[in-house]
């Protein structure tokens, strides 16, 4: 039997990918570096249209022509091991695909190496986790438009189906669709961090428990913060420690992890002049936790306020936090969304930033009702520079803005940490003033380094001049 497409690694996603694949209609040949892996596969999913092989060799002859082959493994060397391996074994026009969360340029280097040899090469975010992969993935293609057109069928039958469609795009040529991938990501910690600060607030600053924070989170879910974070956030609240009966999320260790997209979405930031704080907080936020030891070591010699927050209206506290947490969030996009179109215009990708919030509303982690509000943006204005510009964000930020700085004060004067919250408001307030203090910082940069400066009163071309400030 000749299959239709081609899975390469039978790790969790790749698996599920291959099974969800395969329930749509597709017939597909599976590979994996242990054979005993692939073996266990094919044995437990006996009866269906799966044919197992033991070689890239093996695969590549059981997969019909032009071939579809997707890679599900590790990101970095062992990516390119494999187009190696692979390279000599396929035919022209054949698509080689990797679904991993590879670092964009590797992923354009791939696509100019791949392309020489007349094959294409792309490259696509998966979100969504193991349940989106087996059930319906957020999937972000960047390649050809030949190689959309060659995996259109199968993706769009396997991707996260919403009322705008399937949540999959060709998002642009070469790094296009996992340098989105990388900047959903960086989104995803931001909106991560800001849920914490929100739990933070209403947990030291309310003093509420877990059963009442999951009503707290249920009831925001019901209104403009619906999302599936905000959703499984109040289901974590009601899970019992099984050992105590206490909540199980008062016992899990306050270190969080990160795999390295995050990181990769602030570099690139700084490298392309785009200011993101709100998604750089929420990184630092991660590594911030990392050092508990340090952290509880500190705890013991440096003090905040002594007094306990004095809350006289509960209900109001938690909507300013609810606001807040919102208006923050708009902020985070925001920066988001601005690097996307700022990586759009350095490598001539033309990405539709519509098409972006479409693909994001089912399936992937940030999936949102807010997204709708992202897309209408769009579609009043397709070159919108910042959402904070559109008239319905820009709307929904001054009816909240009293309750976020009143969030953000309470915070400060009371020592709870809210760092994204804190951006979010910084940065909202910059992007908004005519005028910044940096006159004095390109001021002193001229006085210590004879950097140069131009001056505010002779028009927008006017010249660099320096100014030997010691001697004035």
């Amino acid at each position: 039997m000749t299959a239709q497409f081609g899975m390469i690694g039978l790790a969790v996603m790749g698996a599920n990918l291959a099974l969800n694949i395969e329930e749509h209609g597709f017939s597909v040949a599976v590979w994996n570096r242990e054979t005993e892996t692939m073996e266990k596969f094919i044995a437990t999913n006996a009866g269906k249209k799966f044919t197992g092989t033991k070689s890239l060799e093996e695969l590549v002859q059981a997969v019909e022509r032009p071939r579809r082959i997707m890679m599900m493994i590790m990101a970095g060397a062992p990516v390119d091991m494999t187009i190696d391996k692979l390279m000599p074994l396929l035919d022209e026009g054949d698509v080689v695909i990797d679904g991993g969360n590879s670092w964009f340029k590797d992923t354009q280097a791939r696509t100019a190496k791949l392309e020489s040899k007349k094959l294409h090469f792309v490259g696509s975010g998966v979100s969504g986790g193991e349940e989106g992969a087996r059930f319906g993935p957020s999937l972000m293609p960047g390649g050809s438009k030949e190689s959309w057109e060659c995996i259109k069928p199968v993706f769009e039958a396997i991707a996260a189906k919403s009322d705008s469609g399937p949540c999959v795009t060709h998002v642009g040529p070469d790094g296009a669709g996992h340098f989105v991938k990388m900047v959903h990501n960086g989104i995803e910690y931001g909106d991560m961090e800001l849920i914490a600060e929100a739990y933070e607030m209403l947990r030291k600053g309310l003093g509420a428990d877990a059963e009442e924070l999951a009503t707290i989170f249920d009831e925001w879910n019901r209104g403009p913060l619906e999302s599936f974070l905000i959703e499984i956030t109040a289901h974590i609240f009601r899970v019992k420690d099984p050992e105590t009966g206490a909540p199980l999320v008062d016992k899990v260790l306050d270190k969080a992890g990160q795999k390295g997209t995050g990181k990769w979405t602030a570099q690139t930031a700084l490298d392309l002049a785009v200011p993101i704080p709100t998604i750089a907080a929420a990184i630092d936020a991660r590594v911030l936790s990392s050092m508990k030891a340090e952290r509880v070591a500190a705890s013991k010699v440096l003090h905040g306020p002594g007094e306990k927050p004095n809350i006289a209206d509960r209900k109001q506290f938690i909507a300013d936090v609810h606001d807040a947490l919102y208006v923050s969030k708009i902020c985070s996009y925001a920066q988001g969304m601005a690097l996307i179109q700022a990586g759009s215009r350095e490598w001539k990708w033309s990405i539709d930033m519509r098409e972006m919030a479409r693909i994001w509303k089912a399936g992937c982690i940030i999936r949102a009702r807010f997204l709708d509000s992202i897309m209408r943006a769009y579609e009043r204005k397709a070159d919108l520079t910042n959402l904070l510009l559109d008239d319905e964000f820009s709307a929904d930020v001054q009816k909240s803005q009293p309750s976020w700085r009143r969030t953000v004060a309470f915070a400060q004067a009371n020592g709870i940490a809210i760092p994204a919250m804190s951006a979010s408001l910084s940065y909202f307030d910059a992007y908004r003033a005519a005028e910044l203090p940096l006159n004095l910082t390109q001021a002193q940069r001229d006085y210590f380094g004879s950097h140069t400066y131009q001056r505010n009163d002779k028009g927008a071309d006017t010249p660099f001049v320096h100014t030997d400030w010691i001697h004035k």
